[in-house]
């Protein structure tokens, strides 16, 4: 428990910060000639039509790739110490703990298959050779079940998680109420930080689409692209790409490769443990690593903007809070944690190999520190305990602390 918790001062946050939807702004372009032919269709309508689509039941095959670009033998050395610093595989946690199995899409290619009828039934079934993990939400009810170790995780789904109006803002935050209104939103919030387009069209899974083309306009960012195919039918999106500045593979690159609307069979959304199985009851152990969380984060109780959940932190406004440096593609938010950077060569031997895969030694007016790196997301953590992260490269990340001084 001692390795455990001295292994938890050593990770490093990582979020995404800048992509935000308020940020984009619209470039009207004409759909270019494609196979297959279709209407022309300007980038906003495009937008209309996704934001109009009701798609409530679908089933179908998914791919996802991944390449992060993290090098893979320092994760594979270090993912234990990591694991038990965020409070992940200990405490006799389960193998189909969602939390847990779903971290695997983060880097490979995964084959799923996707099932959904409506906001209160799906499934997702993870496939790996013969092996399978399936999750599934019906009603008021959430199970995983892990079929190569046979063991399945139960809990409650939230009361109002599907409510009408849960995911509304306050009053003066309302989400517009039309996709006309939505798209004038968009333009009105718009700024030069972004270029979306309608770049020619595709075949997906079997469907007609166009593909929406975001790439922001501003130097500094690893996003390239951001590519959407879009189903020219009912505005479903069906494929996702998301491409970085270094070039190479796709950071992301998702979508159905099989797809159906119509409404799949009941049976496909319900579950019955399996006799023999492990069961395991997520609220108590939930409750259980909340607490033993809280005792060690320095970060406080919330942070803005989500950006608590995405560190693994559970929330946190740090000592001076959550700053945010530039705008749109090139946001960096800043934090202090109020103490000294550790230093690496004090980290548990599990965790050390990925900390010197990960990081780039780095000086500047600031001082000095070291930039922990993926494709896309970047973060530089100061000597003396400032973390700055964007999806920005490394010398805007240097810039940003310089500026800072």
């Amino acid at each position: 428990m001692a390795e455990t918790r001295k292994a938890s001062r050593f990770i490093v946050p990582v979020a995404v910060a800048g992509v935000a939807a308020a940020t984009i702004g619209l470039v009207p372009a004409l759909a270019a000639s494609g196979d297959p032919d279709l209407p022309e269709i300007t980038a906003q309508q495009l937008i209309e039509k996704i934001a109009a689509s009701d798609t409530q039941t679908l089933s179908g095959t998914f791919r996802i790739s991944t390449d992060l670009g993290l090098p893979l033998e320092g994760l594979t050395s270090g993912l234990g110490g990591l694991a038990g610093g965020m409070g992940g595989g200990a405490g006799g946690s389960s193998s189909a703990d969602p939390s847990e199995k779903l971290t695997e899409l983060v880097s490979g290619s995964h084959t799923l298959r996707i099932a959904a009828d409506g906001p209160e039934r799906q499934r997702l079934t993870l496939l790996d050779g013969s092996d399978e993990y399936s999750l599934i939400h019906n009603g008021d009810d959430v199970w995983a079940y892990d079929s190569k170790s046979k063991e399945v995780f139960h809990e409650k789904a939230p009361a109002d998680a599907d409510a009408p109006g849960a995911h509304e803002g306050p009053k003066d935050k309302e989400l517009p109420g039309t996709p006309k209104q939505l798209a004038d939103e968009v333009l009105k919030a718009a700024g030069d930080t972004t270029s979306i387009t309608v770049d020619g069209t595709a075949k997906v899974a079997g469907r007609d689409a166009y593909q929406l083309v975001i790439k922001p306009k501003q130097a500094g960012s690893t996003v390239a692209s951001v590519k959407i195919a879009v189903d020219a039918a009912n505005g479903t999106p069906l494929k996702f790409t998301l491409n970085s500045v270094e070039g190479g593979k796709p950071v992301v690159d998702a979508g159905f490769t099989k797809i159906d609307f119509s409404k799949p069979a009941a049976s496909d959304f319900t579950f019955k443990a399996p006799e023999g199985a492990k069961v395991t009851e997520g609220a108590a152990e939930k409750a259980a690593e909340e607490a033993e969380g809280a005792k060690g984060n320095p970060f406080g109780d919330e942070l803005p903007g989500g950006l608590g959940e995405a560190f693994g932190l559970g929330g946190g406004t740090g000592k001076d809070g959550v700053n945010v440096i530039g705008e749109g593609w090139t946001t960096i938010a800043r934090l202090d944690t109020g103490a000294p950077a550790p230093k690496t060569d004090e980290a548990p031997k599990e965790v050390q190999g990925l900390l010197d895969s990960l990081g780039d030694k780095v000086d500047g007016e600031f001082g000095s520190g070291t930039v922990f790196k993926t494709k896309i997301v970047n973060a530089l953590l100061t000597d003396d305990g400032k973390v700055y992260v964007g999806a920005v490269t490394k010398d805007a990340l240097v810039n940003a602390a310089n500026a800072d001084k």
